[in-house]
């Protein structure tokens, strides 16, 4: 990925803040289209008694982008890890590893502490602990994936992560967002500001760090070892 603020991941000094803004703009259009499906399926419930129909969808729906979430962001740990180290072995415990703390952080933990600071009964659910039946395949394909498209042309690649970034930090907002409704957060509208702002923070730091950050740090220091 490359622009006019020098956001390559190529780049073998790029800091966090570069990254941060790098990926900025992606975080701003994800979360505000976020918004948009949540404001579509809010508004489809016609009266009170629909309100348990919704956090129902809103469960499924969370439990369908939280999996699809992994497989963006362990493709693109990967990709990121082999652009700078080729051990097969760090890359696969990187990119099982990472995705599956940054992931369970930015769609479950920080969208929880969200709803707690706005007194909502939240409820703390990991699927990595109820449900790894389901969560595995999902890693295990993003992580397959990233050692496919990792022996891809670098011309290929760029087109990619283009892409790439901006479904990855799509896929976690409206994770995210469902999360928040599926546990409680019924309304949500009251409070629009304050998750806006909170979503663009709780998706792009986490996202940013999966996709790039922590796979340079870890392929850097394994070279220097």
């Amino acid at each position: 990925m490359s622009s006019h603020h020098n956001c390559d991941t190529h780049l073998p000094d790029q800091s966090l803040t570069n990254e941060l803004i790098c990926h900025f703009p992606y975080a701003i259009f994800s979360v505000a289209l976020g918004l948009i499906v949540l404001s579509f399926l809010t508004y489809s419930v016609t009266n009170i008694l629909d309100s348990d129909n919704l956090t129902r969808q809103c469960y499924a729906l969370f439990h369908s982008f939280h999996f699809l979430h992994l497989v963006f962001a362990a493709t693109g740990t990967v990709l990121t890890f082999r652009r700078f180290s080729r051990n097969v072995f760090w890359a696969f415990v990187v990119g099982a590893c990472v995705p599956s703390i940054f992931c369970m952080l930015s769609d479950v933990i920080l969208p929880y502490i969200g709803g707690r600071l706005l007194q909502v009964p939240m409820r703390l659910h990991i699927c990595f602990a109820s449900e790894l039946q389901n969560v595995l395949p999902f890693l295990s394909v993003g992580v397959l994936n990233g050692f496919v498209m990792s022996n891809h042309q670098a011309s290929r690649l760029s087109a990619y992560s283009l892409g790439s970034h901006f479904l990855h930090i799509l896929v976690s907002s409206l994770a995210s967002l469902f999360y928040l409704v599926s546990h409680g957060f019924l309304e949500w509208q009251e409070h629009m500001g304050f998750v806006f702002i909170f979503l663009l923070i709780a998706v792009l730091v986490p996202c940013t760090l999966s996709d790039v950050v922590v796979p340079m740090l870890f392929a850097h220091f394994g070279r220097r070892r």
